[in-house]
C-alpha cells in the first residue's frame, strides 16, 4: 500500500515538474513559494514531545524536583469550616450546614451560602467569636486559629477547614477547556492537562502560560512543556485558582507522526488543477 502511494506521488510530481518547466518564470516562482509555505508549516514530533532534554550535556539520571508551594488564602476565597462536638446544638452554632447535609454538591452559586467567605480585608466572621483574619495563611494555620477562637465556647470540638474554591481553569488550545476541581494537594501541570484530555493539535507547547493570583498581585509565567527543566520550576505544581492558558500556534500545522500521503496528494492535485486551467 505504501509503495503504491509513493508511486502515485511520483507520477504527480513528474507531471507537475514537466508542466512547470513550460511556464513563465513568475508563475514558477509563485508555485515554488506555495510548496515551501505548505511544508514549512509542518511540525515534527520534536515539537510535540513533552519533557525533552535540551541541554548540551548528556541528560542526568534524575531531575531535581521542586517542593510544591502551599496555597495561602486570599480575599474572596470561600472556606468551609466544620465543627463537630458531642452536643449537636453547639455544632449548629458554627456550621453553615447541618451535619446531615455535608454531602451536598457545591457550586459557585451556592459557595457563599454554605461557607465562610473571605472579605476584601482578608477576614471571615465566625458567629459569637467575631472577625478572624485569614488572608495570607495556610489552611493548617487557619484551622489552629479557629480552634483558638472557639475555645471559649467549646473545649472538645473536632474542627476541619477546607478551601471550597479549590479548582484550576484550563483555557485556550486544550481538548476540553473548563474549570476543574483539584482533589489532591500535589497536582502537577501534566495531571492538570490530563483532566482536560491534554492539549489540542493546534497548541503551542513551547509557550504555555500559568496565570496565578498571589498576595502581591497577578503573576504570569510562560514556559515550555517540551523542555524537561519544567520539572524543576516552581510552576510545575499548580495551585488553587490557577489559570492555565495554552496558546495557539501561528496558523494550522500538520502533524508528522506518519508520512502525510493524503496531504501531499491533495496539495499536488490542487496544483495540477490550477496549472491545467492556466493558458
Amino acid at each position: 500500500m505504501k509503495t503504491q502511494k509513493l508511486q502515485i506521488i511520483h507520477i504527480f510530481t513528474l507531471k507537475l515538474m514537466k508542466r512547470i518547466s513550460t511556464m513563465n518564470k513568475n508563475l514558477t516562482i509563485a508555485i515554488i513559494l506555495l510548496i515551501i509555505t505548505v511544508f514549512t508549516s509542518c511540525v515534527t514530533n520534536k515539537d510535540l514531545t513533552y519533557l525533552q532534554y535540551l541541554g548540551d550535556l548528556p541528560p542526568p539520571d534524575t531531575v531535581v524536583s521542586v517542593t510544591p508551594s502551599t496555597y495561602k488564602v486570599q480575599p474572596f476565597d470561600n472556606l468551609f469550616i466544620r465543627v463537630v462536638t458531642p452536643d449537636p446544638s453547639l455544632s449548629e452554632m458554627f456550621n453553615t450546614l447541618p451535619i446531615t447535609a455535608y454531602g451536598v454538591t457545591v457550586t459557585e452559586q451556592t459557595a457563599d451560602l454554605i461557607s465562610y467567605p473571605v472579605d476584601s480585608s482578608g477576614a471571615i466572621i465566625i458567629p459569637y467569636a467575631g472577625r478572624l483574619h485569614v488572608a495570607g495563611k495556610t489552611i493548617q494555620q487557619i484551622t489552629v486559629d479557629v480552634e483558638v477562637a472557639l475555645a471559649a465556647f467549646i473545649s472538645d470540638a473536632a474542627i476541619s477547614v477546607k478551601l471550597l474554591n479549590n479548582y484550576v481553569s484550563l483555557i485556550g488550545e486544550v481538548q476540553l477547556p473548563g474549570k476543574y476541581l483539584i482533589y489532591k494537594d500535589r497536582l502537577n501541570i501534566f495531571q492538570a492537562l490530563a483532566m482536560a484530555s491534554d492539549l489540542s493539535d493546534f497548541s503551542n507547547r513551547q509557550e504555555v502560560q500559568i496565570i496565578r493570583q498571589t498576595n502581591k498581585g497577578t503573576v504570569v509565567k510562560e514556559f515550555s512543556l517540551i523542555d524537561r527543566s519544567i520539572l524543576s520550576s516552581e510552576f510545575f505544581y499548580v495551585l488553587p485558582n490557577d489559570v492555565i492558558y495554552a496558546k495557539p500556534i501561528k496558523g494550522r500545522f500538520l502533524r508528522m507522526n506518519e508520512f502525510p500521503y493524503t496531504y501531499i496528494l491533495s496539495t499536488l492535485t490542487v496544483l495540477v488543477l490550477i496549472i491545467s486551467i492556466l493558458p
